[in-house]
């Protein structure tokens, strides 16, 4: 999956355009819920040698919040990396070069999707007005 069809996914399966918070990096796209705000992916281009490839060439790349029990099983797959400008322990990010499967790239977006979502408050059942 490259980012255009990355992006194209997320809209269509989550009904959720990204925006580009940052003047400065345009080509940056969050995702966020809209009952929240959370973000679920960050999709931005990036320097190889950010993400630990020798490498100066541009890489289209993706974060998603992680399960920390995953993260380590995660970044043993080629395409998937320690995340880069986030917390190493709660993300993760994959490459949107087609060294990931589709699979595992809607895997990741759905665990995101569902760690970052809005929590349903518990109401107490025995709870008189």
């Amino acid at each position: 999956m490259n980012r255009n069809e990355f992006i194209n996914y997320v809209q269509t399966a989550y009904g959720v355009k990204g925006d580009n918070p940052w003047q400065k990096d345009p080509e940056s796209t969050v995702f966020r819920h809209i009952g929240n705000r959370k973000w679920f992916a960050l999709v931005m281009r990036v320097k190889k040698h950010c993400i630990g490839v020798e490498s100066d060439e541009y890489i289209d790349i993706v974060n998603f919040k992680c399960d920390k029990a995953m993260v380590g099983s995660a970044l043993g797959n080629k395409g998937f990396y320690p995340a880069y400008h986030m917390n190493k322990e709660n993300w993760i990010t994959a490459a949107l070069d087609g060294s990931v499967s589709d699979e595992n790239i809607k895997f990741f977006l759905d665990l995101s999707f569902e760690l970052t979502a809005p929590k349903i408050k518990q109401y107490q059942k025995n709870c008189n007005p």
